[in-house]
């Protein structure tokens, strides 16, 4: 089970992803030409970007996060997933 610091650590890095959308944007917008679906692309971006993040502070506390750890990680994410959408879509660039 994913510890409250770690519930707040993952729902604190979907708000900054969510608030700097519009980079993540930008990022995909460069890639057009092999990707085609911007949204799609920004919206990738920053779900590994979340996932990476999730894992580098198991890394740093010398753990690995068990598959019900990742499965509870996923939950969290997808609740806000909506979210972070409508910040790719609405996002300026």
């Amino acid at each position: 089970m994913i510890s409250e610091s770690t519930r707040s650590f993952i729902d604190s890095l979907v708000d900054y992803y969510i608030s700097e959308s519009g980079s993540y944007r930008q990022m995909a917008k460069s890639y057009a030409e092999e990707v085609g679906d911007i949204p799609s692309a920004t919206f990738g971006i920053i779900l590994g970007s979340i996932y990476s993040a999730f894992i580098q502070s198991y890394t740093n506390q010398q753990q690995k996060p068990s598959l019900e750890d990742i499965q509870e990680f996923t939950h969290i994410v997808k609740k806000r997933a909506a979210q972070i959408k409508r910040s790719v879509l609405d996002a300026k660039v």
